[in-house]
């Protein structure tokens, strides 16, 4: 079976949608997104949450980026996409990860959605109820940079560069998430993460992608 009973595909199902999705839009976000599993899960284990959940969100939270390079609307797309195969709670972490302050005005890059688009994300965003996966997976996004996992003041300062702006609130909100994690675990979250070491394959037909996991 592709999809649970709470909203979720399975692992390998998951797995097979990002390899689809590398395949119509070459790039780096497919690395990113493995990268984003791996904190999800390492740290959703030391928590006592759910790995396998932490993971399969993390793995699709950018599945958006399927339709091609995009800023706001990758949000929109993996949003409705999501929904569109049943996997409501994956559709909630593409609709979520951006905003961690719950505020679409925060959202760093072009608002290249239609207004009807955009008026359909704010309703969506300022209905949802954040849970520790929400929060879990906005930690992790600004681990996962596409070549391995920074921390997070590095990983935001490289966003700042790129888009050349980045909310203050947003960065303290970012903060505030790697301490609330942190006493969740009563571990340092970069100590629970340098225990492994995440080696990624890229071989030459972008979707075929081996990767180890090291102790």
């Amino acid at each position: 079976m592709n999809i649970n009973n709470n909203g979720l595909p399975t692992i390998e199902k998951a797995e097979e949608l990002l390899r689809e999705a590398e395949l119509q839009n070459i790039g780096q976000w497919g690395n990113h997104s493995r990268n984003v599993a791996f904190c999800a899960s390492k740290i959703a284990e030391a928590c006592g949450m759910n790995k396998e959940k932490a993971y399969i969100l993390g793995l699709l939270h950018d599945i958006g980026r399927k339709f091609g390079i995009k800023h706001l609307g990758h949000v929109y797309d993996g949003y409705k996409y999501m929904l569109s195969l049943g996997y409501t709670q994956v559709a909630k972490i593409c609709l979520t990860h951006s905003f961690c302050n719950q505020d679409l005005s925060e959202y760093i890059g072009s608002f290249d959605i239609t207004p009807d688009e955009q008026k359909e994300l704010e309703i969506a965003l300022d209905v949802a109820v954040y849970d520790d996966y929400d929060r879990l997976i906005q930690l992790c996004d600004a681990l996962g940079a596409a070549n391995g996992i920074v921390e997070i003041e590095e990983r935001m300062k490289d966003v700042k560069a790129r888009y050349g702006t980045y909310p203050q609130k947003k960065w303290d909100k970012n903060i505030k998430l790697k301490e609330y994690f942190e006493k969740l675990c009563k571990h340092n979250i970069y100590d629970i993460i340098r225990k492994w070491t995440l080696q990624i394959e890229v071989y030459s037909y972008v979707g075929r992608i081996k990767w180890k996991l090291l102790f």
